[in-house]
């Protein structure tokens, strides 16, 4: 990654955002091994604004706000055992600052109705809702994109990890934030995708062709960080494989087996070939399976201990992160604060003609 310097901040490192909605109780494997060791380097290498995104959680119909607090503090929490250091990385929750949603809204008018309503994740939802009989389909599933644009634009991210559900929508941000900039002067920094090469990617359990996801209408293909240990250890003994008997890494013909070679690998952090040399004489998957069950039970049981250590430390991890949260402000209203200028908003704007 390049290095930026950013005019909101004295750091010469380039400026990294992301969030991750609070809509479960538990992040899983998928997070674990996928996500969480490229937030570890960006957490070394740049200047990271990690958040919880609990606007964005209120998008879908019905969402469970009896238990939405609890689920952001369990993310606080996950993030902590996983290793984000609030020394080195800037962690808040969204709605804590309140040039998001203000931003979303002045970019919200700069954005047409068209550019929302080609948004593949909208209309797959909204299509969703109409097979389901309902017409029901909230205002925020269509102008979900201008409050992402305003997380990452308010702090002038140098890059946005992306995965490919997400990076339409950081499209658009680029779109509008060109638009902004050729209308009203130059104001924000032009945020590019980054594809982190750290991370694995694991699939369902059960269905090896998805992704591990923690709206799998089966459970028993996802595991949970905080599942019970031996729960977990169950879950990977009954994963789908096949009758070949082969440990071969071939997403195609053998996609239950190279999930779990994946899954083996993350754990021993040997590479694949080392792997399938390992196992290339076994007479059945048991022996194969039971090492991966009881190398995730150990990894569960260490994880969990970390989380609750976190739990024990809430009132100085959310007085870390209200400190955080102090400077985030100072930071993102300054960008609000020019936007206002530079549309006329403010007496003393000056706009370009």
């Amino acid at each position: 990654m390049k290095k930026t310097a950013s005019k909101d901040t004295v750091s010469s490192r380039p400026i990294v955002i992301t969030g991750l909605q609070s809509t479960h109780h538990s992040l899983h494997l998928g997070h674990y091994f996928g996500v969480m060791p490229s937030l570890l380097d960006y957490q070394d290498k740049s200047d990271l604004f990690l958040f919880v995104a609990d606007l964005h959680s209120l998008t879908p119909k019905e969402y469970d706000f009896k238990n939405l607090w609890a689920n952001k503090l369990s993310l606080i929490f996950t993030y902590i055992a996983c290793g984000i250091d609030l020394n080195k990385t800037k962690m808040f929750f969204q709605s804590d600052v309140s040039a998001h949603p203000q931003l979303s809204w002045l970019l919200t008018c700069q954005t047409t109705i068209g550019e929302l309503n080609r948004m593949t994740q909208f209309k797959d939802k909204s299509q969703k809702s109409a097979q389901n009989g309902t017409d029901y389909i909230p205002t925020g599933l269509l102008v979900y994109p201008p409050l992402m644009a305003a997380d990452i634009l308010l702090y002038d991210a140098n890059f946005v990890p992306v995965g490919a559900d997400q990076k339409q929508h950081l499209e658009l941000t680029r779109d509008v934030a060109i638009r902004f900039n050729n209308k009203f002067g130059k104001t924000f920094t032009i945020p590019e995708p980054h594809i982190s090469t750290v991370g694995a990617k694991i699939q369902d359990l059960k269905t090896p062709s998805k992704k591990m996801s923690k709206s799998s209408a089966d459970p028993s293909g996802v595991i949970f960080l905080l599942d019970d240990p031996e729960l977990a250890h169950k879950k990977i003994m009954t994963a789908l494989t096949d009758n070949l008997n082969k440990v071969k890494f071939d997403p195609k013909t053998q996609p239950g087996i190279s999930n779990l070679i994946t899954i083996a690998s993350c754990l021993t952090k040997k590479d694949i070939k080392e792997i399938e040399k390992k196992y290339s004489n076994i007479k059945n998957y048991g022996e194969f399976k039971r090492d991966i069950a009881d190398g995730i039970k150990e990894l569960l049981i260490k994880f969990q201990a970390r989380y609750k250590k976190a739990q024990n430390e809430q009132d100085k991890i959310l007085d870390k992160i209200a400190k955080i949260t102090v400077e985030c402000n100072k930071i993102s209203q300054k960008k609000l604060s020019l936007v206002y200028d530079r549309m006329g908003i403010r007496p003393a704007a000056k706009i370009k003609k």
